[in-house]
């Protein structure tokens, strides 16, 4: 462990030198100093919340942890007895859900590792969840890249949790500390974590489109799950960050209405493009049976035949 001087030191140096515009380590270092005024050398005592404030912070956060609880679970079974712990924070840094081991539960709570504890960038420095929800993307921060000394016990693996409407809505943590911090794969406990981030996010997706049918595009699979919700009638009612980036779709387009097949097609939305899909499903559904696919459309068969002729469609779709 450093003494606080020079842990203090070699931050202002690395700042001081102009590595920022390279490093994002010392990007993170150089907000914290020049942007929220933080001193490496003088630790303020760590921001609480009041009861009411983390009343608040976790009634906010409520909707995705419920969609959450069953990935933490998941997590936490596969590192129980690791000298680690899971915490599930909102968009204000601070976290709200925690799972670890009750046998470290003081020592956690006095490092700050613990529901209800300020972490974001503002309040504590350098930190992962804190610069994960800056940066908005999976960050890992290893003991003396803290920003503030006191916290150089522990490591964190963090990746960001963006809700249903694509909005950054807080951060999945694991921190590792005492003999996890040196016997753990920084990337693969990064790599787990953003899997389960992204897990998460569909779940959640899906919670809330529970009666829309959910469509997945392709998409860079880091970019998180690429999901469409539509209706009955094939109008877009949600979209997940991803997909709203690779469609290039903003709030505004899905508030206005927008058709999932204007959307995905070059060709026009019209009557008789509707009319031909419909007729075509309805041959589908009837194995080509021109007289059964009229009667489930309620128009006689030779008006379906004609219309087959119009669209030059077959009998067997």
């Amino acid at each position: 462990m450093l003494p606080i001087d020079q842990h203090a030191a070699r931050i202002r140096t690395a700042v001081e030198s102009g590595e920022a515009a390279r490093s994002a380590l010392v990007a993170s270092w150089r907000r914290c100093t020049h942007g929220y005024g933080l001193d490496p050398a003088i630790e303020q005592p760590q921001r609480v919340l009041t009861e009411a404030e983390f009343r608040l912070s976790a009634e906010r956060l409520e909707p995705l942890l419920f969609s959450a609880r069953a990935t933490l679970e998941r997590m936490y079974r596969s590192i129980g007895g690791s000298a680690a712990c899971i915490l599930f924070a909102g968009s204000d840094g601070v976290p709200i859900h925690w799972l670890g081991s009750h046998a470290d539960a003081d020592a956690l709570r006095q490092w700050g590792v613990w529901p209800g504890v300020d972490w974001s960038e503002q309040a504590e420095g350098t930190n992962g969840i804190g610069t994960c929800l800056v940066e908005r993307s999976p960050v890992a921060i290893h003991r003396e890249q803290h920003f503030y000394e006191r916290d150089i016990d522990i490591s964190c693996a963090v990746a960001p949790v963006f809700d249903h409407v694509g909005e950054l809505a807080g951060a999945l943590d694991i921190t590792l500390y005492g003999t996890a911090t040196s016997g753990m794969l920084p990337g693969f406990i990064l790599a787990a974590v953003t899997d389960a981030a992204r897990q998460i996010e569909i779940d959640h997706f899906h919670h809330m489109f529970q009666s829309a049918r959910v469509i997945s595009l392709q998409g860079p699979a880091r970019a998180g799950a690429a999901l469409l919700a539509v209706d009955a009638d094939d109008i877009i009612l949600g979209a997940t960050r991803s997909a709203r980036q690779i469609l290039d779709l903003t709030a505004r387009d899905l508030d206005d209405g927008m058709s999932m097949q204007n959307l995905l097609s070059d060709e026009p939305d019209d009557f008789a493009r509707a009319e031909r899909g419909t007729l075509r499903r309805a041959l589908m559904r009837t194995k080509g049976n021109v007289s059964a696919a009229a009667t489930a459309l309620d128009i006689s068969r030779a008006t379906m035949k004609r219309k087959l002729s119009q669209y030059g469609l077959r009998r067997k779709p």
